[in-house]
């Protein structure tokens, strides 16, 4: 298996983890969609949080109200996090949408 292979394997598993983390929220509230490596989480207020498995650069990319994250899977026994020199991946997200819906989210 490539590095690429297990690249998309991880990276995959992150998105679906985050898709299936949110799914539950009222869809009025929080519509999440997961196609094809691009998660797309649709606000209320029609603004979007655009998370993508960026194959080529072995990252995963995140996109919210005009900031944009660039995470590197560290993997560390087993466990894969996803990180920039400051921020990760779940940590970052939980706290944007906290913002957004006004209460506490945890992913």
């Amino acid at each position: 298996m490539g590095m690429q292979d297990h690249f998309d394997l991880i990276a995959d598993a992150e998105l679906r983890h985050l898709e299936k983390s949110l799914a539950d929220y009222d869809p009025d509230e929080l519509e999440v969609e997961l196609s094809q490596g691009v998660l797309t989480l649709t606000l209320a207020d029609d603004a979007k949080i655009i998370i993508n498995s960026h194959h080529a650069a072995g990252e995963i990319w995140m996109a919210a109200f005009r900031q944009a994250w660039h995470f590197g899977p560290k993997e560390d026994a087993g466990r894969v996090e996803w990180r920039t020199s400051k921020d990760e991946l779940r940590s970052t997200l939980s706290r944007l949408l906290s913002e957004k819906l006004a209460r506490e989210i945890t992913l």
